[in-house]
């Protein structure tokens, strides 16, 4: 059993955080976008279509990263994929800022999409893996946290970016405008990122698997506090006993081909985004000014709703381990809905067309109020708790494939998302859009309460399919 000391708590929480710097990368990705969005549909001529494909090519890459992310961890180990995924989006993000063609800008995306799937897989699978269990859920959370800290960053560098420019389309520094800046910010976090990998200790499943036993138990004794380090390597191996070659005999199951948990997994995956955060994250400069605010404000105010991120999160880092992981996803569920349901209803009050779209008093509050109140809703309970659930629901001997295959499906269905979001929001409006991520809010809660098991406090050796 593992009582860990304070002194061991203070060691497991500073080797989560080195690791969830990965989501913090993950987070500024998905939003540094935001400011440079409308800057390169100028720059480049593009229409709603190809504006949302440049957003969107991104994930693409996340969704392959992801899924080669697991296998390439089972080979090489968790701190070398790291390394990986750390020196993509550097390069990343000094390609994207000097990008000269649309064509040139896509491929840059795609590597940095490459890296922030390989870390959005490699930091709740080591955080798992290397966190007591009374104390996973909190600690896993971390890596949302950092993720909303990211993307607060991120959102915080673009209004900055543009304020010093005077717009996000004026030049800046040595000739480069402000939105090439707002990517070329990036390489500071992926260089911390790299470092800190390199510093903290390997997975010590990841070391039984290689036969590294004494090395795994130290691991165990020296930073979890497990007082029984020699017990744990042993359950760790007879729970590894299948996973000497990994193969889709492992999530192969009677349910279309899979597991009923591995679609469970993918299931949850795929409502965390068709719930319609990202198109928040990713639009809500332009979402903004699209109604009639200004640039500044729009900047403002995404910032705003960032802090409000940010700030919820820490809910699920409190309560997760208290309350359990289905009763938050199901308050949250329900809280989505209603407050994207009153988004959908200030939208349709909309007036005017194209640049000249305006929302009358009192509906532009009223959607401010619901677009944050869904953030709150959001990141309190399926911004974190659904990475926490991804991490732990899987046995071991499934669990990098599993996970892998849902986080791909998590970007898949972000990808849809972002690329539907621009051209839909001129042929359908708003006010239908946020009317359809109600809708599937909605649909959220009953599938928690169906089929999400409750995983609070039990060892990751405990799951069972």
């Amino acid at each position: 059993m593992t009582q860990p000391s304070n002194g061991h708590v203070a060691k497991v929480i500073a080797v989560t955080i080195a690791a969830a710097v990965g989501g913090f990368l993950f987070g500024f990705d998905s939003s540094v976008i935001n400011g440079a969005v409308d800057s390169i549909q100028g720059h480049f001529e593009l229409g709603p279509f190809f504006t949302g494909f440049v957003v969107a090519i991104a994930l693409l890459g996340c969704a392959v990263g992801a899924w080669f992310a697991g296998q390439l961890a089972d080979r090489w180990g968790r701190k070398k994929v790291m390394l990986l995924g750390s020196a993509l989006f550097i390069i990343s993000s000094i390609g994207s800022g000097l990008a000269f063609s649309v064509p040139d800008l896509m491929l840059w995306r795609v590597l940095g999409g490459l890296g922030i799937g390989i870390a959005s897989v490699i930091a709740p699978t080591y955080i798992s893996e290397i966190a007591p269990a009374r104390y996973r859920g909190s600690l896993a959370s971390l890596q949302q946290l950092a993720i909303t800290l990211g993307i607060f960053t991120a959102l915080l560098s673009d209004a900055i970016l543009q304020n010093a420019a005077g717009g996000a389309s004026n030049e800046l520094w040595w000739t480069l405008e402000a939105w090439r800046w707002m990517f070329l910010v990036g390489v500071v976090p992926a260089i911390v990122y790299g470092v800190l990998a390199l510093m903290i200790p390997e997975s010590p499943r990841f070391l039984v698997g290689k036969d590294l036993d004494e090395e795994a138990a130290r691991i165990l004794a020296e930073v979890t506090g497990d007082l029984h380090p020699d017990e744990r390597v042993a359950e760790i191996r007879l729970t590894l006993r299948r996973e000497t070659a990994r193969s889709w005999d492992d999530i192969r199951g009677p349910t279309f081909g899979l597991q009923p948990l591995v679609w469970v997994g993918i299931t949850m995956a795929v409502f965390q985004q068709f719930v319609g955060i990202n198109a928040i994250f990713y639009y809500s400069t332009t979402l903004w000014k699209s109604v009639g605010f200004s640039e500044n404000q729009s900047f403002t105010t995404s910032v705003i709703t960032a802090v409000i991120n940010v700030v919820m999160t820490f809910v699920a880092i409190l309560f997760v381990d208290k309350i359990g992981r289905r009763p938050l996803l199901m308050v949250g569920s329900i809280g989505m809905f209603v407050s994207l349901l009153l988004a959908a209803v200030a939208f349709s009050q909309a007036t005017g067309s194209g640049e000249d779209l305006q929302l009358p008093a009192p509906w532009g509050a009223v959607a401010l109020i619901g677009a944050n109140a869904f953030v709150v809703f959001f990141a309190a309970t399926w911004g974190p708790i659904m990475w926490v659930m991804l991490g732990e629901m899987f046995p071991n001997r499934m669990r990098a494939l599993a996970l892998g295959l849902s986080t791909a499906a998590n970007w898949v269905a972000n990808f849809a998302v972002t690329l539907a979001f621009p051209p839909l929001t001129e042929s359908v409006g708003l006010w239908f859009l946020y009317g359809l991520f109600a809708f599937f809010a909605l649909l959220s809660f009953f599938f928690v309460k169906s089929k999400i098991p409750e995983t609070k406090g039990m060892e990751l050796e405990d799951m069972r399919t």
